[in-house]
């Protein structure tokens, strides 16, 4: 797609706009104007796919996408577009979209906003420069794969992808297209910044040599769950087709559950297993060289020596909401959610210094991505990393599935010498869909 000469002028306008490279964006009150928001021509266009509770918690605002009021509130965004199969959430959506616009700009017959069945038809308007995508999972990669060729900037809610293939794909579109990529696996922004700091006390080395990290979460390998029910004819407010889209078909049985398929671990595990490769130093550009189990524990190895099993720490009570427990040959520091507990004590009460190893730093997942498309940088939760922390746990859930050992050419991403292995990084879908 070839954005229009208007656009073109847009987008160069919203890069001088951004402040430099690597500096936080901030809105002045001068910039802001009267009416508290820009000017149309320098907001971020933006289309929303699939406002059920993820994409609509991002697009109104909710207790967990830690920005009040959502994207709706943000004076540097436009809201033009939002798509959904079901009728009922469309129309009820677009409408709030309309309402909350009304009430900032103080017109009451404000109709700036699209409702849309199909989402390629949201994706061929010039005006959208970015989408968040909120699907099913199954939706997740190749509607990734279809905006950024539209030419469109992503935030896409995890799982990034159901097959290692997927993840490359996304990852190999970004590249090409020149787009910025966001997975939102949010952990490296969020949380008051207790995942950022775990990571770099572990790459400070105050546990020592890191030897192991538990993830408490096992690897997923992706497997189409069926059986859902007897059949029954899908309500007229819901396209049923496009729902299932790239899916295996399967009559409606009453069922919209985002994850019905079925998602090994793949969801919730790639917050997790993202944390996991942040603390090892490399671990955001390879992936694990052996697969194999250890007492019955899967054990995914680096070329470096560092071992991930896919279990929670022998008797460790923290992480009830995933996180990770890094160990050391001088000690070892627990994460999750609530806290980072270190043993021994004193390891996370040292403060880091400026000669202490520290990494990227966000403190706002959808800010970093915003940001991002106006500098044109690479956001904290690019499509690298986020096909490193999605082929993580998905090579892990085919070792488990397989249960032999297995060796991974992190480079050729390729299993070595393993024909039935490597038939599985890829899934197949239900024609006429592909990447």
């Amino acid at each position: 797609m070839v954005l229009q000469g208007s656009r073109l002028s847009r987008r160069r306008f919203l890069t001088r706009s951004a402040a430099a490279v690597g500096a936080p964006y901030v809105l002045t009150s001068a910039a802001l104007g009267g009416s508290g928001r820009l000017a149309a021509s320098e907001r971020i266009g933006m289309g929303f796919i699939g406002i059920g509770n993820q994409g609509g918690g991002h697009l109104f605002g909710g207790a967990w996408t830690y920005i009040p009021g959502g994207y709706l509130a943000r004076p540097d965004v436009q809201v033009v577009a939002i798509c959904d199969v079901r009728q009922d959430r469309r129309e009820n959506g677009r409408k709030r979209v309309d309402e909350m616009y009304a009430k900032s700009a103080g017109r009451g017959d404000y109709k700036g906003c699209t409702g849309y069945v199909d989402f390629r038809e949201l994706l061929a308007r010039p005006d959208i420069d970015a989408v968040l995508i909120g699907t099913p999972i199954h939706w997740h990669a190749m509607m990734s794969v279809m905006a950024m060729r539209a030419g469109k900037d992503v935030y896409c809610e995890k799982p990034t992808a159901l097959s290692v293939a997927e993840a490359k794909a996304v990852w190999d579109t970004c590249r090409r297209y020149g787009r910025v990529y966001q997975a939102g696996t949010q952990q490296r922004s969020e949380y008051g910044g207790k995942f950022r700091l775990a990571c770099e006390l572990v790459r400070s080395g105050r546990i020592g040599k890191l030897k192991s990290v538990y993830s408490f979460i096992n690897g997923g390998g992706f497997v189409w769950r069926k059986n859902f029910g007897p059949p029954k004819p899908p309500p007229a407010h819901v396209d049923w087709d496009l729902w299932l889209g790239p899916a295996p078909y399967s009559p409606f049985t009453g069922n919209l559950d985002a994850h019905m398929f079925g998602f090994g671990g793949i969801n919730w595990g790639q917050h997790h297993f993202d944390i996991v490769q942040w603390a090892i130093d490399g671990a955001d550009h390879t992936s694990p060289a052996e697969f194999t189990h250890e007492d019955g524990k899967l054990a995914m190895r680096y070329a470096n020596g560092v071992v991930i099993y896919g279990c929670p720490y022998p008797g460790e009570s923290l992480g009830p909401e995933g996180g990770a427990c890094y160990v050391g040959d001088e000690g070892r520091i627990v994460l999750d959610r609530r806290a980072i507990v270190s043993y021994p004590s004193e390891i996370a009460k040292q403060p880091l210094t400026a000669a202490d190893a520290h990494v990227e730093y966000s403190t706002s997942h959808s800010g970093n991505f915003l940001q991002c498309v106006r500098t044109r940088r690479q956001p904290i939760c690019n499509a690298e990393v986020a096909y490193r922390s999605a082929s993580l746990l998905l090579l892990g859930g085919i070792a488990d599935q397989l249960r032999r050992p297995l060796k991974y050419d992190p480079a050729a991403m390729r299993f070595e010498n393993d024909d039935e292995a490597n038939r599985m990084l890829s899934i197949v879908y239900r024609p006429p869909w592909r990447i």
